[in-house]
């Protein structure tokens, strides 16, 4: 008790006289406990993000993804105008995630995803293979608007574009999607940029530009964003036997849990 008194005199005449040693180490003890304040913050609010959100504009798949993940079998699915959530088991890490799949409709997507954006570990983002082409514009428009969002920038939850019905002969592979999307939104951010200077903002504080603005947009220009591009086929290559190939998609999400 002497020896932790005489300590405690040493700190408060250190402090007095501003020992430069007494100071750093004071300095040392403050930062490491607001460090690791910050770490316990962050750690518990991770724990509390226990859905995975599955996204993407009408007719990609997600509810029939949602429904070989959650009830591990194949359902004719149609236009869904609700969310749908249930559990999907990560056997080797014997944990559960909550899949919660948004509805794809224009009207109501940005509204789903405002609702339950704070609640995701990670998102999944389908994309019909085979038509994206034809639908490169809005599938691009819906990612900017995830990509850009404010909530989901802070929280950084892993993103994994899934390019869904590559069992179509016309599909596109992931290389192929991510290279069409990075062309498109890299087009779509020159034109919100000059939108926002023709209404008197110069856009340097504008948070919703993606990516940096001394290149073309690449998707490993989001740190600490991850975007990640996987392949799969929810009805599979044997619709006789309802084979989905999910595997890509099983691995991520087990490397995300």
């Amino acid at each position: 008790m002497a020896d932790m008194d005489a300590y405690l005199h040493q700190l408060q005449n250190g402090v007095k006289t501003r020992d430069p040693m007494i100071l750093g180490i004071l300095a040392a003890v403050v930062v490491g406990i607001l460090t690791l304040f910050l770490i316990i913050i962050k750690t518990r609010g991770k724990n509390k993000r226990q859905g995975v959100l599955l996204l993407g504009v009408c007719d990609a798949g997600k509810t029939l993804i949602y429904s070989q993940l959650v009830n591990n079998n194949f359902k004719q699915t149609y236009t869904s105008v609700t969310s749908n959530s249930g559990e999907y088991v990560i056997a080797p890490k014997n944990k559960k995630l909550r899949v919660i799949d948004l509805p794809g409709h224009e009207r109501l997507r940005l509204q789903m995803l405002d609702e339950h954006k704070g609640q995701a570990r990670a998102v999944v983002f389908v994309v019909d293979s085979g038509t994206l082409q034809k639908d490169i514009k809005e599938v691009a428009e819906y990612l900017y608007t995830l990509l850009s969002d404010k909530t989901v920038s802070s929280n950084a939850p892993p993103v994994l574009v899934l390019c869904n019905k590559q069992d179509l002969t016309l599909a596109k592979g992931a290389k192929v999607v991510r290279s069409q999307l990075e062309k498109e939104i890299n087009t779509l951010r020159i034109t919100r940029a000059a939108s926002l200077q023709s209404v008197g903002d110069s856009g340097s504080n504008n948070n919703s530009y993606l990516g940096r603005r001394d290149k073309d947009f690449s998707f490993s220009d989001l740190k600490p964003l991850r975007v990640d591009f996987a392949e799969c086929s929810a009805t599979g290559t044997d619709k006789a036997n309802n084979s989905p190939k999910l595997e890509e998609l099983h691995e991520w999400l087990c490397s995300v849990a």
